[in-house]
């Protein structure tokens, strides 16, 4: 098998790894060597400037000695197999970078006999780019769970930002499904970069000229609906694996079904696109707005408002918390409200110490007072006819939103408009397609 057609089949085969993220790291060019990092962007992410940067995202074998009932590679399924060399793959990098194709590398793999082979096979492809070609572009790396801590540690001192795949949400999903893998061989690699990125840190306080690991931190991936947990369930592990782990990002995926499988849902089921989006959005919150996973959602709303995004879902949820008086407000309180986000929020700190702000203010503040007004109040006034403790305020956003009260109901005939979206336009739109 040639080059191009190992390309071709690991390539695709590649697809289902997440890597739409930020390398968070800058490295100049030096004279000799190829490349450089920035840390505005990596894998087809549009930079502040509008410029979309990619990568070469590629497994490095899809010969795989387990058998996950999810996975397209597993042992057992009738597919296509191939394995690159390392200096095949290295070469196929910086013919692809010297054609301005590609500005760096995101390297996964199947378990090619074992996680320790693996690991080695991908350690010297980096070795090649990094040593011999002084490739200083961004690399991210997936480490194998259940490699050698010797080897997750060479491969962290060349690659930019790791990765291991947490898999399923539950340890009994994680049984069930993936038996050859287990909690610990995850968690093991997880906990060993997380304490090589804090020794790293004290290293480089003390010497300017120590090796650098893993600069863009760590991330994870997990599949959301192949199995039965929760969004509840999810955001809870999500937040530990934060807390826990100082990870950078955690990915969600939605189950393609790929495999026919009884433990999993039929090969006709539509992927959960809308549920990941509201997981994300989640996400968000956890990160930046300071909501905790309890708090987002609790026993009786373990699942997500699929119509309504989580901060407002948790803002109906909890009309005993407004509405806010803008000018009195804290930062804390702010950021609680829809349609005032992190920018905003900071905004309105700014321009109250000066003038008290009224409805039009907070519009040339960028405040979406679309979804805000339910919520809020200037200068003890409302804009909204609708009282936050009343439980029509859902049916009043969901008007507001072009979507019509209750849910996705059956449309009264209409006269067709080249210029009217339909119901899949509104689902693209919330799925962030469109």
């Amino acid at each position: 098998m040639d080059t191009m057609e190992k390309l071709r089949i690991l390539t695709d085969a590649a697809k289902y790894d997440v890597a739409c993220t930020s390398s968070g790291v800058d490295r100049a060019g030096v004279k000799g060597g190829l490349g450089s990092a920035a840390a505005c962007g990596i894998c087809h992410s549009f930079a502040s400037d509008g410029r979309c940067i990619s990568l070469l995202k590629v497994l490095m074998s899809n010969v795989c000695a387990y058998d996950c009932a999810y996975c397209l590679n597993r042992r057992t399924n009738e597919t296509m197999r191939a394995t690159f060399r390392p200096r095949e793959l290295a070469d196929l990098t910086i013919s692809f970078y010297r054609r301005n194709y590609i500005e760096g590398l995101f390297l996964s793999s199947a378990v090619v006999g074992s996680p320790d082979y693996t690991c080695e096979l991908m350690l010297q492809t980096l070795r090649i780019l990094r040593v011999e070609y002084r490739f200083g572009g961004y690399i991210h790396v997936k480490a194998i769970p259940g490699a050698d801590d010797a080897l997750i540690r060479a491969l962290g001192l060349l690659a930019d930002r790791m990765s291991v795949n947490i898999e399923l949400p539950s340890n009994e999903s994680l049984t069930r499904l993936a038996p050859q893998k287990t909690k610990e061989n995850i968690l093991a690699p997880m906990t060993h970069i997380r304490d090589g990125i804090r020794e790293n840190a004290h290293d480089l306080v003390r010497y300017r000229s120590a090796p650098r690991f893993v600069p863009g931190g760590q991330s994870t991936q997990m599949i959301i609906g192949a199995t039965p947990e929760s969004d509840r369930q999810i955001l809870r592990l999500t937040e530990g694996l934060y807390r826990k782990y100082a990870l950078k990002r955690v990915f969600y995926s939605a189950y393609i079904p790929l495999v026919e499988d009884r433990s999993l849902p039929a090969l006709n089921t539509a992927p959960p696109l809308l549920r990941e989006h509201r997981l994300y959005q989640a996400d968000w919150l956890l990160r930046f707005y300071g909501f905790t996973a309890e708090e987002i959602l609790d026993d009786a709303h373990p699942d997500f408002n699929p119509q309504l995004d989580p901060k407002c879902n948790w803002a109906v949820n909890h009309p005993e918390e407004f509405p806010v008086e803008v000018n009195r407000a804290p930062y804390e309180k702010l950021l609680r409200v829809p349609g005032i986000g992190v920018t905003s929020a900071k905004r309105i700190l700014r321009a109250r110490r000066t003038a008290k702000l009224d409805f039009d203010g907070l519009k040339r503040l960028g405040v979406v007072l679309k979804r805000a007004n339910y919520f809020i109040t200037c200068q003890g006034k409302s804009i909204s006819r609708i009282c936050t403790d009343n439980p029509a305020v859902l049916a009043g956003i969901l008007r507001d939103r072009g979507l019509p009260q209750g849910g996705f109901q059956p449309e009264m005939p209409e006269q067709l408009s080249l210029f009217t979206p339909t119901k899949e336009d509104t689902v693209k739109c919330l799925t962030g397609q469109l």
